[in-house]
């Protein structure tokens, strides 16, 4: 039954800066995409990683654990009040 629930479930969609990019559909990989993301990112010094990649890991992350995804609600609430005009 897991199985044909999960390719009945419709894809997971990450909004990065407007743009909208499909997660893949094994809860697994899109863990596993976001642990790599993270540690790729956190050796950001050497060549081709870069620091960048932990907020893109954290975020794949947020859509699967809650205790990510209430520091990522946060910052986004924090980040609209402070780019509102007051």
């Amino acid at each position: 039954m897991a199985a044909a629930d999960e390719s009945r479930a419709p894809a997971r969609k990450i909004s990065v800066f407007g743009r909208e990019f499909s997660m893949p559909r094994s809860r697994g990989l899109r863990v596993a995409i976001g642990v790599l993301l993270t540690i790729g990112g956190i050796l950001g010094f050497l060549p081709i990683l870069g620091f960048w990649m932990v907020p893109l890991g954290l975020l794949v992350l947020s859509y699967e654990f809650a205790m990510v995804r209430r520091h990522r609600r946060r910052f986004v609430v924090w980040w609209e009040r402070r780019r509102r005009p007051d």
